[in-house]
């Protein structure tokens, strides 16, 4: 019989034990993981404007991850919370939205902050996607002898409107109201807050809340402002003064 040491039946019994207690270990390529579910699309008499241009197309002014945050998320939510007010408020779906929003203190205390805020926000933003476009050319005709007249010159406009959008504190807007006769004056206003609730009609605005902005800009409003005349359509704002004549424009 082979002779073996104490030494090396210790050694063999400990790598048994090792290799009886030891787990063994599969490695397999993970699984991924599910694709997140597309949101549903809002639901109600309110809906999300479609940009009739691709989000790119005002870059480098604006850039398209900006207008895509800035439409498909914040717009979007707006319309989302109103259709959620109107589930218990029907008669909102029923009525023009500068209807509502000319007559706030008609509504009950319970949805007039929100309806203030969403509807505001709604009207706003419906108004901004449809003044901007690419190649927007510049102002003639009616609306360029308006600008000559109530605001001293396209220049002394740009500069003047600049100016309010950039003195305007915290998030709002800066805007040309324009009335039957078709006379223009340049207000502001803060939060999603609009001059339909005073009665007025908005020919033009901009949005001066950090988020329309604060991915290419950080915190230099003015040079926004600055550049986003490159993305003003003349043509759609002309359509709006001829509205504002007829006494057809609403929102």
């Amino acid at each position: 019989m082979t002779s073996i040491s104490r030494r090396h039946l210790v050694t063999a019994a400990a790598g048994v034990a090792v290799s009886a207690a030891a787990p063994r270990f599969v490695f397999a390529q993970a699984a991924p993981a599910p694709a997140a579910p597309a949101a549903a699309p809002a639901t109600g008499p309110f809906t999300l404007p479609p940009l009739t241009y691709a989000a790119n197309a005002l870059e480098p002014h604006i850039d398209a991850k900006t207008m895509e945050i800035h439409h498909d998320r914040h717009h979007a939510a707006y319309v989302a919370n109103m259709n959620n007010v109107a589930k218990t408020n029907p008669q909102l779906g029923t009525m023009p939205i500068e209807n509502i929003l000319g007559n706030l203190n008609a509504l009950d205390d319970s949805i007039k902050f929100t309806v203030r805020n969403n509807l505001g926000g709604h009207a706003n933003h419906t108004m901004f996607w449809s003044i901007m476009g690419p190649n927007g050319g510049k102002p003639e005709g009616e609306v360029l002898a308006a600008i000559d007249k109530d605001l001293g010159g396209l220049e002394k406009f740009q500069t003047d409107f600049n100016a309010a959008g950039g003195r305007q504190f915290g998030s709002g807007w800066v805007f040309v109201t324009v009335t039957k006769d078709g006379k223009l004056a340049i207000e502001t206003r803060p939060n999603q807050d609009s001059p339909i609730m005073d009665g007025k009609r908005v020919l033009m605005g901009n949005d001066v809340w950090e988020h329309a902005y604060y991915l290419n800009y950080q915190n230099r409003r003015p040079d926004y402002l600055k550049a986003w005349w490159n993305t003003v359509n003349w043509a759609k704002v002309s359509e709006r003064y001829a509205a504002a004549k007829a006494g057809t424009l609403t929102i």
